[in-house]
């Protein structure tokens, strides 16, 4: 060994790799943003788009966007499997009302930032052309939102990482991109937009802990799913608390008890209506399907009404 060698001081990657080598040490490394992460093989890919906002608070009937990040990406849908980057668009966009101090502590996003800014609808369109699906993580936030303020995005299927993808069955503590970022080994600059559609990105490129497949995949999986709305209308007075029981929701200005479920437990629910609450008799009910094109929307779903 020369005198050189024995002197050469290891890098900071060849340090971190020895560290998180030893059972008491986990290791986080800066996330890099990547233009790939596989090339086109020949497989028919589908686009997708991620998408972030940062705002002026958390009400849809008062506060307005304050940013918007967007990052367009091609994908398997059979897999999961992310190729490459296609696009990507942020812009701060004048809300023409203060930025509360409160809401700027989160974002770091100040009035001096957004004056006079304005978010190109043109360019928003063109990396939204073509798209399968957008993601939002917290898209019954983001989803809102962004129809106020650019209704084109009423027109293509959403996703929620947040909720159609069971972090918690996956044996992760927490929903928060930032501590699932952790968990998956890295860090970032949280709580811009375009920063944390990257990370939101990178992490569903990542393994789940348990199932072993790709935190996309399964969000793919979910999201064309089929919810429906059951309004129990004409119900009697001497049901309510049977409904209560059962999770109903009374609607004031419906002036009924309504319950959302799942496609696969719509069956056993109408029989429970039909039995517990209208006696047996046959009666015609409203049902309001939600799919990806509203669902996390302010919009109503589409009313069917059936016998049951």
């Amino acid at each position: 060994m020369s005198r050189d060698d024995l002197f050469q001081q290891p890098t900071h990657e060849a340090m971190a790799r020895e560290l998180e080598a030893h059972p008491d040490y986990r290791v986080l490394r800066r996330f890099l943003p990547k233009t790939a992460y596989a090339m086109p093989d020949g497989r028919t890919l589908l686009k997708g788009i991620v998408v972030d906002t940062e705002t002026t608070g958390t009400s849809h009937n008062t506060d307005r966007v304050v940013e918007l990040g967007m990052v367009a990406f091609e994908f398997d849908q059979e897999t999961g499997q992310v190729y490459r980057i296609l696009d990507s668009y942020n812009s701060f966009d004048d809300p023409g009302m203060p930025i509360p101090p409160a809401t700027t502590k989160i974002h770091g996003i100040t009035d001096e930032m957004v004056a006079g800014k304005a978010i190109d609808e043109a360019r928003v369109a063109q990396v939204l052309d073509g798209a399968a699906i957008v993601i939002a993580h917290n898209a019954q936030f983001d989803r809102p939102f962004l129809e106020a303020r650019l209704p084109l995005f009423e027109n293509v299927p959403w996703a929620c990482s947040l909720v159609q993808v069971n972090w918690t069955e996956e044996g992760l503590g927490s929903q928060k991109l930032d501590y699932i970022a952790y968990q998956f080994g890295f860090f970032y600059e949280a709580h811009r937009a375009e920063a944390d559609c990257l990370a939101l990105l990178e992490a569903l490129q990542h393994s789940l802990p348990i199932s072993g497949v790709k935190g996309l995949k399964r969000l793919l999986d979910e999201y064309q799913s089929t919810d429906y709305r059951v309004w129990a209308r004409g119900s009697g007075f001497n049901t309510k608390d049977m409904l209560k029981e059962r999770a109903y929701r009374w609607d004031a200005d419906e002036k009924c008890w309504h319950k959302t479920v799942e496609n696969a437990a719509l069956r056993s629910e109408v029989e429970w209506l039909k039995a517990a609450v209208y006696g047996g008799q046959s009666v015609m009910l409203d049902f309001e399907v939600f799919d990806a094109y509203c669902r996390f929307s302010r919009r109503p779903g589409r009313i069917v009404a059936k016998p049951i």
